[in-house]
């Protein structure tokens, strides 16, 4: 088996929708994959409701915590193959340089620690969250990687970010 492809999840807060990404490719990865996620202003914290949704699908959640991208800049951060943009703000955002040129592409998820309204209202934000991303990584974690080309590869990744669910919302 080759080494497990880095794959680095961006937000602006880095709270909920990068840290949900993180721990679904560690957990649909199967060692494949070793996940990371970063913002670019980090809140310093992971949001309660992301550790309460990860936990109600018997995820990990141990070690998480909120970091600036700054971290995977560096000639010390891991070298990255892949870096995945999980909000649109941070899409917009001028990013560093990352070190080996990874494959990047957008997967912009609407931001369920925004969501206003009772603290139900904000379960099912996170849980809609948790599950869109979810179909994403599920369908990056199938793609042929050691035999796609990179061109194929990067249609294969814009598209996975536009994916649309049965009910017409994007995945």
């Amino acid at each position: 088996m080759s080494p497990p492809y880095n794959v680095l999840f961006l937000c602006t807060g880095n709270s909920a929708r990068s840290i949900i990404a993180e721990v679904l490719l560690e957990h649909w990865g199967r060692g494949r994959f070793r996940a990371y996620s970063a913002g670019s202003f980090p809140k310093g914290e992971v949001h309660p409701l992301a550790i309460e949704t990860l936990e109600r699908f018997q995820l990990p959640t141990t070690g998480l915590r909120s970091k600036s991208w700054n971290e995977f800049s560096g000639a010390d951060a891991p070298p990255l193959n892949f870096v995945f943009t999980v909000c649109d703000r941070a899409a917009h955002e001028v990013c560093p340089i990352w070190p080996g040129h990874p494959a990047t592409a957008h997967w912009g998820v609407e931001d369920p620690a925004a969501v206003d309204g009772s603290d139900d209202q904000k379960r099912r934000a996170f849980i809609k969250t948790f599950h869109e991303l979810e179909a994403r990584v599920r369908l990056f974690t199938s793609l042929p990687l050691d035999t796609i080309d990179s061109m194929a590869l990067q249609k294969r990744l814009d598209a996975i970010g536009k994916t649309q669910t049965p009910g017409g919302e994007n995945a």
